[in-house]
């Protein structure tokens, strides 16, 4: 079991007690969760920051339940976006109940509760999100006001050992350049530890990478930065006839038109 202590998030008193009975009706409720997060990364990292939300990860098919196990207890629920959060509120305290990331592409599975740690918050047990899904929910947090790399980063260089990856990789195989770009930034900050990345993992990401080398651009202009960033590539979308993530850009044709 890991170990962290409530100094080390400083959440407001009043927060404080919010979210150590919210952990505790958790608990009680027999749903599974996993608690993640600021409280995920101290425990596996050592790093104290404070924080001042609860992120209760759990599967698409048991958020209503737990939602609706809070409201049973007078909690108030709200749904803020059906495609991956909601919302559990107490006077003028909440968590976040995620199951799925904010670009959609990252669903809480099955997989997700297997081989999980323990730590105790507030006096109460909980499973954390385990090294391989941590990184996992992680890689795509990067626009003008968050990025998410150093977490990253620290989780790698401390528990690497523990880090299943070849289901990383399977669960980046639609977006396997954004997972190496992540050990190209950690091999960078630390060039001396190069070694913890598995070499058939490096091996196995450059070798796509100098096959796509070779590949003659698509035919339809697409953008991918809005899994990144909403915010920051919509130029691109409404001005620049890109293509998003789902939905038809410009064609650029490579063959002559007859």
């Amino acid at each position: 079991m890991l170990q962290t202590n409530p100094e080390d998030f400083s959440p407001p008193p009043e927060a404080e007690e919010f979210f150590a009975t919210s952990l505790r009706l958790l608990a009680e409720s027999g749903l599974p969760f996993l608690l993640s997060g600021t409280y995920a990364v101290t425990a596996y990292t050592g790093i104290h920051r404070p924080t001042k939300d609860l992120d209760i990860f759990c599967k698409a098919g048991d958020y209503p339940k737990i939602l609706a196990f809070f409201q049973e207890r007078g909690y108030r629920a709200e749904v803020e976006d059906e495609r991956w959060i909601a919302k559990v509120f107490q006077d003028g305290n909440f968590f976040d109940v995620i199951f799925n990331m904010s670009n959609g592409t990252l669903p809480i599975t099955d997989d997700w509760f297997q081989n999980n740690d323990t730590v105790t918050v507030y006096d109460v047990e909980c499973k954390i999100t385990s090294p391989t899904e941590l990184i996992w929910s992680k890689m795509f947090i990067q626009d003008r006001y968050r990025y998410d790399g150093a977490d990253i980063a620290h989780v790698i260089l401390k528990k690497h050992e523990a880090i299943d990856w070849d289901r990383l990789l399977r669960y980046a195989e639609p977006y396997w350049e954004v997972l190496l770009i992540h050990l190209l930034n950690f091999r960078f900050i630390y060039p001396t530890e190069r070694n913890v990345i598995p070499a058939t993992i490096m091996k196995e990401l450059t070798d796509r990478l100098a096959a796509q080398v070779t590949l003659p651009p698509a035919r339809v202009r697409v953008c991918r930065g809005r899994l990144f960033s909403p915010r920051d590539y919509v130029t691109d979308i409404t001005e620049w006839g890109f293509a998003d993530v789902v939905g038809k850009g410009l064609e650029e044709r490579h063959d002559p038109i007859t």
